[in-house]
């Protein structure tokens, strides 16, 4: 236990960059929405007083992982920690922030409904495809996406250790090609109907739950698998 907390405290060496830049972002990026939807007035209709850019704050998080294991991964190891340890600590401070943030998204959700969209009926946090009945669940669904990104971040600098540029560059590639077999049989087999209706019929909770939790297994056991032979 006292070696997974000394780890946990390396990995707040830079909180300026893991806690505040994300919380700061987000907020700067918030001015700028209000800003600009205040700034326009009756131009925007109600329906249209949407915005994605909460998104933000996942990729912020998600590059702030992969800079963990890029930078605090071979110093971690300098210090005689095992890659065990410093990958269990890493996955568990994942989750930690992942529902820390979580709460802080549902807490804005509930102020941004309450004040009317900030008084400008901006829908910034609780856009409509994402929120839910349940408390507990809407938590869930804004911090299980959290998971994955730190996943994704993780995954991505475990490889960069392993292989260097060529190998996220292939990783890269290899994902695209996937990609776009996966396109070319559905547009050929006319499968897109189908494809849309299932995605439809999807619940919030297992489109930003599910989905995104077992996204995050994968890629931290994949992750897992290739740091075992990452070196510093």
């Amino acid at each position: 236990m006292n070696r997974l907390l000394t780890l946990l405290r390396i990995q707040f060496l830079n909180w300026r960059l893991s806690l505040a830049m994300p919380v700061g972002l987000l907020a700067l990026i918030l001015g700028i929405n209000l800003a600009i939807f205040a700034s326009i007035g009756d131009a925007a209709p109600p329906e249209g007083r949407t915005t994605g850019a909460i998104m933000s704050i996942y990729i912020i998080i998600g590059v702030g992982y992969l800079q963990s294991m890029t930078q605090l991964f071979p110093f971690a190891l300098g210090l005689g920690v095992t890659r065990r340890a410093f990958y269990s600590a890493t996955a568990l401070l994942a989750v930690v922030e992942a529902l820390a943030y979580g709460a802080l998204l549902l807490v804005l959700s509930l102020v941004e409904r309450a004040s009317g969209g900030w008084g400008l009926g901006l829908k910034f946090f609780a856009i409509d495809f994402l929120v839910v009945d349940d408390p507990l669940l809407q938590w869930l669904v804004y911090a299980v996406p959290f998971v994955a990104a730190a996943a994704l971040g993780i995954f991505n600098g475990v490889v960069f250790k392993r292989w260097g540029q060529p190998g996220v560059y292939a990783v890269t590639i290899a994902f695209s090609v996937v990609l776009a077999a996966a396109v070319v049989l559905v547009s050929w087999q006319g499968w897109w109907p189908q494809l849309g209706g299932w995605f439809a019929g999807q619940g919030t909770t297992a489109l930003f739950g599910v989905y995104p939790l077992v996204l995050a297994l994968l890629l931290g056991g994949a992750g897992w698998l290739v740091i075992r032979r990452a070196t510093p």
